[in-house]
């Protein structure tokens, strides 16, 4: 009798559950069917774009003359610290490019008295970060740490920015590496147009040119002799400025820092590199044979403006209508209106010295010669008026995205690294977004003028050569030149072969 009454209650619950579960679904289509469906022919309108307001950039500095940028910031007891050191791959050798790269990701395989091993324990035990980077024109130690293990953490980031041992096996497990990703970046027609993009812009001996390849003996001849100089001929303490963003005050930071880096000699730099290229005097194509390839890979552009040009908030507006975002007229053009491709974007490359202007895609191999030619029509158009209304939400892209960078410590101190790197003051992030929005259309058709010429551009298509060659010459866009996929990266390279160090 029990079990029955059991089972009829168990019944009956079942029976109110479903019942409650029919009204729900019945009263949501109802509300569903009322509701007038959304207007998904247009973008939605972007609010107004927000201020930001950082708190003070505090200047500082050490005994030895270290400059200290501090920006104190207290919601969560975390700190993040950036040695920025003039340098980078801008002083990499001659026929050694990549050797800043390399030099960086040494420098934390053992530092101090510590082995890798034993280094990346240290830093893991505290709940820690160290890394190191190499740009274009500096190197770049950070930590990121709990307040609570700044005492620890400060001598260990220490050692690594300038008592890094570069252990020889070390160097042969990176060199392997490498060797290994040259061989896999043969097969990629995205790193393979990337490659020669940059060398057809800005020739094989300009540090933006090759910084971004290195061939197979290149990666043979680095030796930790080549390491060690370049990295005892740059990190000194008058060619370095230390940034701390997080939960810290001056007066209790000050001498923990004193004690990490006041031993810290200064010396003499190199001179900062010349670094002027001249735009490509034609405009040309320039195509990779890669048979069989199902998609063409497309790089366009040419040499940009430096990061201080005049013109860099409007390029930026400029650009985001172009093809900086997912509703840019690149994109609507080559995806949505004609399929073409999953995808398409440009960027300026702004850096110290005239960065690349890049137009990135990779389109259906039957519509190579179409792509190109529907890319060279936006190129043309951007030079026209732009629209006040297309205009504004151009701006208010940029804006709105801006204070996002600024979400946590680490973000704020690579935000204040561009500030360091490029001199700019303090107030320019506050300004950032009444700048962008003082952009006129008479000063975004002048910007794109000078900077977006469709007749000095290049041409980079890497794709089946049998299948494309003829469109592309069809187009008589200037001269067709031919390259194999050795022309641009080289022979593989033989990973069982041993090299010297």
């Amino acid at each position: 009798m029990l079990t029955q009454r059991r089972y009829a209650a168990r019944q009956i619950r079942m029976h109110h559950v479903l019942s409650g579960a029919l009204a729900t679904i019945v009263l949501v289509g109802s509300l569903i069917a009322q509701t007038t469906p959304p207007d998904r022919s247009q973008p939605p309108s972007l609010g107004a774009a927000p201020t930001l307001k950082l708190p003070r950039i505090q200047h500082l500095k050490l005994s030895n003359g270290l400059p200290v940028v501090l920006l104190e910031k207290h919601e969560v007891p975390v700190v993040s610290l950036n040695l920025v050191v003039k340098g980078g791959s801008s002083l990499d050798p001659d026929k050694q490019s990549g050797l800043a790269a390399l030099t960086a990701s040494m420098m934390t395989e053992g530092a101090g008295k510590l082995d890798a091993l034993q280094l990346a324990d240290a830093i893991d035990y505290l709940g820690a970060n160290v890394s190191v980077t190499a740009g274009f024109h500096t190197f770049s130690v950070s930590l990121f740490a709990p307040v609570a293990r700044l005492d620890q953490a400060l001598p260990l980031v220490a050692d690594v920015a300038l008592r890094p041992t570069f252990p020889t096996e070390e160097l042969e497990r990176k060199r392997m590496q490498l060797l290994t990703r040259l061989l896999q970046a043969r097969d990629e027609p995205s790193s393979v147009a990337s490659v020669l993009f940059n060398r057809t812009l800005y020739g094989a001996t300009h540090p933006y040119g090759v910084s971004s390849f290195l061939d197979e003996a290149t990666i043979r001849s680095f030796k930790v002799e080549d390491i060690r100089r370049l990295h005892s001929s740059v990190f000194f303490p008058n060619n370095a400025t230390l940034i701390v963003v997080g939960a810290v005050k001056p007066e209790t930071l000050l001498p923990k820092l004193e004690s990490a880096f006041s031993a810290w000699k200064p010396g003499q730099p190199p001179a900062p590199a010349a670094g002027e290229a001249k735009q490509v005097p034609e405009r040309a194509i320039f195509l990779v044979d890669k048979p069989g390839a199902p998609q063409s890979e497309l790089r366009v552009g040419l040499i940009g403006a430096p990061r201080l040009t005049d013109d860099y908030f409007t390029l930026l507006t400029v650009n985001s209508i172009l093809g900086g975002s997912f509703t840019s007229r690149l994109n609507s053009n080559l995806r949505e209106k004609n399929g073409y491709s999953y995808g398409a974007g440009s960027s300026f490359g702004f850096r110290l010295w005239p960065g690349p202007f890049m137009i990135r895609t990779a389109v259906q191999t039957e519509v190579t010669d179409k792509a190109v030619t529907e890319i060279l029509k936006e190129l043309e158009a951007i030079r026209q008026p732009i629209a006040a209304d297309e205009l504004d939400r151009g701006k208010n892209y940029v804006a709105l995205r801006f204070p996002a960078r600024f979400q946590s410590v680490g973000e704020i101190a690579d935000q204040l690294q561009e500030l360091v790197t490029y001199g700019l003051p303090d107030s320019y992030f506050n300004d950032f977004v009444g700048r962008i929005l003082a952009v006129t259309q008479a000063d975004a058709q002048k910007a794109a003028q000078k900077y977006l010429d469709p007749g000095r551009i290049a041409i980079v298509v890497v794709g089946d050569r049998a299948k494309i060659e003829p469109g592309l010459r069809a187009l008589n866009l200037g001269p067709v030149h031919i390259q194999s996929i050795d022309n641009v990266m080289g022979k593989a390279p033989a990973l069982g072969q041993q090299s010297g160090n």
